[in-house]
């Protein structure tokens, strides 16, 4: 009986992923020659040893493939392999219903069924209840006739006994494999980047600006916290060099008070263990971490393996960078940007020398109270030191998470989340369309989640898509609605609620971008003047916090509109794994397109929620409010302008 495509599984040997409270499809293909029956087992052994055995269900028809859904509620490292095995029981029921309604070999199958049956009432793991049950349904068949067979065949009882423990013979299994589980917050979050030195930072009367610190920032985290997020992340906090400083909008002049690039790290003051002097104290950066969590909110700390000119290891580790033929070091390019304040790492020249000094500075920051990372382009670095670190962190710490900032090619990618990386920024930025996002939410939510789970960041200090240049306030709308329901982690960039959708000529990031200056917002005067999309985020957070379906990755189904810019997706948890035990299942239905007013016809496969082809249910969109009686064909009429996605919540059906 062969066991051919176990998942969850991960290429090249990896251990596939999930986090406390993910509900993981175990899935397997699995058949056997001829007719006979088979059953399959999960096989489960948690971090502390403890053993269980779970019954898989066929699928489809014709697919030979198996599942059992298991919510996952412990840390650590699971093992599991698949078992099949000649299910002797379900084999002889199958026959012996068939030959009863036929009439034929009566005596013999009636013969075979009560030695099974006598045969089950002596294993030991079975209850007295039970083996007196299975004697009587054997004496039954010492009597053969058609109707008798037939009962005992069907015999609903008699059925559970040999699903509890099936009466087998032959059988295979596969290789025992891991499943890592990490906590809940390396698969469920929303994510808020901000400057901390913006925040706070005041415009003196000669135009001079005096920066934000951390315990101004703090004053922004009840903000932050009160609008749903969980994760404030923080671009780079350490000293700024001053050789080659970048001026506004990139521009290679400077003006006195520039601030320059947090990315360029590295000054006199110290490198990547240290924090810049504007900012505060290594005990201010601990009193915000702390502030922080009063709120609700964990800190994430951009990580960026790079110099500038003037940081202490340019000195100290000259060989750590590229030497150009004339004496100079190499700075960084991505064609056609570039960057003069930065210095790029060659871990080529002192490999051991560069890993001990990277796994100090990440141990440095968790010893601060940091726990998650945002990685600043770790495709540009090698794979090997990657999947190095994050083991010599996770023996460390194992709550500590990586997320990779790498908008590179799907290969790389993918590799990045297998080796271990946590979570991946990912293409859905640049997603826009209904084609787009039906192929991408497809891929992200089951081609690859085994191992990469995507935050769905809206946008970024570095990205402002034209979409959202061009699409104005229905277009901030439409993005947020998408990324907070269709994957558990998603995130913004301070700035978004406002709509600062301006970009500098000729690139898809924001005018005066807050990497090169300070930013002045008036949070709360946007928000009273209507103008802000703080309620909306609002919103979406608590929507995200009242219903499970929307914290599980791999639930989502593409459904079918007959307008190509209104995109249908719908997630769905069943009640099983809901603490109320009622299904929970949301439609969304967006109207792509910030431009128009779109009317359209729906189309659900409702069998996934349970409810047949043709028959009535009601929903409420949990954004207006609007209940409505839906079946499997629905009209739609989504305004750009003022209402451009539903979010419906599925009434359960008395």
């Amino acid at each position: 009986m062969p066991l051919f495509d176990p998942t969850p599984h991960v290429p090249h040997g990896h251990p596939a992923k999930a986090f406390v409270g993910e509900v993981v499809p175990f899935d397997v293909v699995a058949f056997r020659e001829g007719h006979d029956r088979i059953g399959v087992h999960l096989r489960l052994v948690d971090p502390a040893g403890d053993e269980t055995l779970h019954r898989l269900t066929p699928l489809a028809d014709g697919t030979d493939r198996w599942r059992a859904s298991i919510a996952i509620e412990l840390k650590g490292d699971w093992r599991y392999r698949f078992e099949s095995f000649a299910d002797d029981f379900a084999t002889w029921a199958h026959d012996a219903a068939v030959k009863a309604v036929a009439g034929v070999d009566i005596a013999v199958m009636s013969a075979l069924g009560a030695r099974l049956l006598t045969t089950a009432a002596k294993e030991k793991d079975r209850s007295a209840a039970e083996k007196r049950m299975l004697k009587a349904a054997a004496a039954r068949l010492a009597h053969p006739a058609p109707d008798v067979l037939h009962a005992v065949a069907a015999d609903e009882d008699v059925a559970a006994a040999f699903a509890a423990r099936p009466h087998t013979s032959l059988g295979s299994q596969t290789a025992w494999q891991t499943l890592r589980v990490e906590r809940t917050l390396a698969g469920v979050g929303a994510w808020y980047e901000f400057f901390p030195r913006s925040e706070g930072a005041v415009r003196r009367k000669d135009g001079s600006v005096k920066s934000g610190t951390f315990r101004t920032a703090m004053k922004r985290l009840p903000g932050v916290a009160g609008m749903g997020f969980d994760v404030i992340y923080l671009v780079p906090i350490h000293p700024i060099g001053t050789t080659n400083r970048k001026g506004r909008n990139n521009t290679l002049t400077t003006e006195p008070g520039d601030p320059g690039s947090p990315y360029a790290i590295g000054s006199a003051d110290g490198g990547h263990d240290g924090i810049h002097p504007e900012l505060g104290t290594e005990k201010d950066f601990r009193a915000f971490v702390r502030a922080a969590g009063k709120e609700g909110l964990e800190v994430a700390l951009d990580l960026a393996l790079q110099a500038s000119p003037d940081h202490p290891w340019v000195a100290a580790h000259p060989e750590w960078f590229t030497t150009l033929p004339d004496g100079t070091i190499a700075y960084a390019e991505n064609p056609p940007k570039k960057y003069q304040d930065i210095y790029p790492l060659n871990f080529d020249n002192d490999p051991v020398g560069i890993y001990a000094e990277m796994r100090r500075v990440v141990m440095h920051w968790v010893a601060q109270g940091v726990k998650i990372f945002r990685v600043d382009n770790p495709h540009t670095k090698p794979l090997a030191f990657w999947e190095w670190l994050i083991a010599e962190v996770r023996d460390e710490d194992p709550d500590v998470i990586f997320l990779a900032e790498a908008f590179t090619r799907p290969a790389v990618m993918r590799a990045l989340a297998a080796i271990g990386f946590q979570q991946s920024y990912s293409y859905f930025t640049w997603r826009n369309t209904k084609a787009e996002l039906e192929e991408f939410l497809t891929s992200v939510s089951h081609e690859t989640s085994d191992y990469m789970r995507p935050n769905l960041f809206v946008n970024t200090h570095d990205i402002l898509t034209e979409y959202l240049q061009f699409g104005g306030r229905a277009a901030y709308r439409i993005r947020a609605c998408i990324a907070a329901t269709a994957a558990p982690i998603w995130g913004v960039y301070a700035g978004y609620e406002l709509i600062e959708n301006v970009a500098r000529p000729g690139s898809e990031e924001n005018i005066d971008n807050e990497k090169y200056e300070y930013k002045f917002r008036d949070w709360a005067g946007s928000e009273e003047r209507g103008e802000s999309l703080a309620p909306l985020l609002r919103r979406l957070n608590a929507i995200r916090d009242a219903h499970p379906a929307l914290r599980q990755l791999r639930n989502l189904s593409v459904h079918w509109s007959d307008d190509d810019a209104v995109l249908v997706y719908s997630k769905h948890l069943d009640g099983a794994f809901t603490a109320t035990g009622e299904s929970d299942t949301l439609i969304i239905v967006a109207n792509v397109d910030p431009h128009s007013v779109r009317e359209t016809t729906v189309h659900l496969d409702t069998r996934i929620w349970g409810v047949e082809p043709g028959d009535d249910y009601e929903v409420e969109d949990l954004l207006s409010g609007a209940i409505w009686t839906w079946n499997d064909h629905n009209y739609v009429r989504l305004d750009a302008f003022a209402e451009p996605v539903h979010i419906l919540r599925v009434k359960e059906r008395s």
